[in-house]
Parts: structure tokens; sequence; C-alpha cells
């Protein structure tokens, strides 16, 4: 009597093919799953990233923001006693090494000429900066976005006016533009100031755009969708930008790094934050005299300036490598 035929079990998968051939598991990976594959390997990306987060926490937890208390007992603005010449309480050297011991101390970051605490003036302006810049970076790459995909998808007279009126901007000197507008709108607040800093500083990212959407409007998937009778605003939108999320997203990083800078000159020529009010850039302004009396006045703003740049510029190079379809390897 034979024995009853065993069903068929079909076509094996791809991936089971794979591992009965080489001994070995081939796993799928999604577009976005090798994008942050490629970046948690990064390592000055992840040392960026985990330092601005470090800043970011710090800054709004210490002093609090807005109607939310922090857990520093003391103000930016209240007047005190200068004591020990408004020296640093702060010490890292632990004792076992000499030092007095890992503490902080009434005053950390010392106290300025009238006895403000200079740790909350300066997480103040950790804060007035970081916004400032969070908002440039965000108005530029909108408008830089903008008008970039305009001109790169419609080309022929809108292309000529949007890329005249960019090279003009171009020729203009940044620093001396957002001075102006500065002086103009610093006593607005830090929203309207970074929201007409931002009006400046879009210039590059168009250029960036315009290319990548040249460059696109001539593929086969942009033509059939100009075919079929889809709406210019469903190509740019749903077509064309998921393409250059990447470039958007690098080139965004890499304006946040650069308005923490304009910021903080801005400032330090007293067309940025205006009193009573600070940012990091106008503290160096108002103590850079004690600089050769008191250099910790001058030293911890210069250090977050630093500090968050080039978290932030490391961030980006990060992103850069990770959305790069020719990244073949990651690196370190």
């Amino acid at each position: 009597m034979s024995n009853p035929t065993t069903p068929d079990p079909g076509p094996v998968p791809a991936a089971d093919a794979a591992t009965d051939a080489q001994g070995m598991t081939v796993v799928a990976r999604t577009q976005a799953q090798m994008v942050r594959r490629r970046f948690f390997r990064h390592r000055a990306a992840m040392g960026g990233l985990i330092a601005l987060v470090l800043i970011v926490l710090l800054a709004f937890s210490s002093i609090g923001f807005a109607s939310v208390p922090g857990w520093w007992d003391k103000d930016y603005f209240s007047i005190a006693t200068v004591e020990n010449g408004g020296r640093p309480t702060l010490s890292v050297v632990p004792t076992w090494l000499g030092g007095s011991g890992m503490h902080l101390g009434e005053h950390p970051f010392g106290q300025d000429n009238v006895g403000k605490d200079y740790f909350a003036l300066t997480m103040r302006g950790v804060q007035q900066s970081l916004t400032i810049a969070f908002i440039v970076g965000l108005v530029g790459t909108v408008i830089g976005t903008l008008i970039g995909a305009t001109a790169g998808y419609f080309r022929g007279r809108i292309e000529a006016v949007l890329m005249r009126f960019t090279d003009v901007m171009i020729t203009i000197p940044l620093l001396v533009v957002a001075a102006v507008l500065g002086r103009r709108y610093g006593d607005s607040g830090i929203v309207v100031l970074g929201l007409v800093i931002g009006l400046v500083t879009w210039t590059g990212l168009a250029r960036l755009v315009r290319g990548e959407f040249l460059s696109l409007r001539e593929k086969e998937f942009v033509e059939a969708a100009r075919a079929a009778g889809t709406s210019a605003r469903r190509i740019i939108v749903k077509h064309m930008l998921p393409n250059i999320v990447g470039v958007i997203i690098v080139a965004a990083t890499l304006a946040i790094a650069a308005a923490i800078l304009l910021e903080a000159a801005l400032s330090f020529l007293g067309f940025g934050v205006q009193d009573p009010d600070t940012s990091l850039g106008k503290l160096i302004s108002t103590y850079q005299t004690a600089f050769s009396t008191r250099p910790w006045l001058f030293w911890f703003p210069g250090v977050f300036i630093i500090a968050i740049a080039l978290s932030v510029n490391f961030i980006g190079d990060g992103l850069r490598d990770a959305f790069d379809p020719r990244q073949n390897r990651v690196r370190d």
C-alpha cells in the first residue's frame, strides 16, 4: 500500500532560499531602517547628539522655562552680594588628585559685577540662543525649500525671477543684513528676531533644492505623473520632495549650527538680543572687558557656543552620511 502523497509546499520565499543556499538569514531593511542604522553607528554624530541633548536638558531644566520652575534655586535677574570676588565655586577635581572634591557650590559659574548668579545667566543665554537658532533654521528651511522647488520645477520665467532674486540676496553680506534687521527688530523679542534673521538665511538651501529638482523633473516617474494629469502641487509634494528629504534635513541641521554663530555675532555687536534679556553672544559682549581679570565670565558662554555649534555640525555630518545612498559602509 503506497504512502499518501505529501502536498507540495509551494515556492520557497526568497529570504528562505538565501538561508538554505548560503546558511545565513537575509533580513530585508527599508530605506528608513538603513538610514537609522548608518546614523546610529556614526560615532561623531552620536557624540554630538548626546552632548546636544544634555545641553538642552541642563539649560531648560535648571532654571525652568516660561512658567515651569527649574531645580536651580537662583534666577538670572536677582542681584546679590558678590562673594569671594565672584569666583566660580564649581570643582571637578577629586580629593585624591589634590583637589577640593567634586561639587557645585553656591555659584558654580561665579557671579557677575552686581552679584547675579552666572550659572543662571549662562543657562538663560543657552535657552535664548537655542530658541533663536531653531527658529532661524526652521524659517530658512521652509523658505529655501519653497523657492528652490518652485524654481526647479516650473523653470522658465519663474525660475529666472526667483534665481536672480536669490543671487541678489547672496551678494549682500549676510552679517550686514542680519545686523540691520536685528537693530530694527531686536527689541521685539527672540521669536521676531529669529523670524527676521530666517528671512535672509535661505539662499543656500534654495539653490541646493533647485538643483535637485532640475534633476528629478526629468525622471520617468515625474513624467508619468505629469502625463496622468496630476497637478503640479501634488507632483512636488507627493513625488519629488520625498526624494530630497535627506538633503533638506542635512541642510536644515547645518543651518541651525550657522544660526548659533550668527546670533552670537549679532548679540556680541549689540544688534541681537537686547536688555533686559540675554544670550550667549550678549554675555560675551557684556563681559569682554573682564577677560583678563575675571576670565570665567568670558569662558563659560564661549564654551557653550563652541559645544552647541560642534554638536549640531557632527549631527549634520552623520545625517549627510546616513542619507547618502552611495555610502556602502558605515563610517565610525
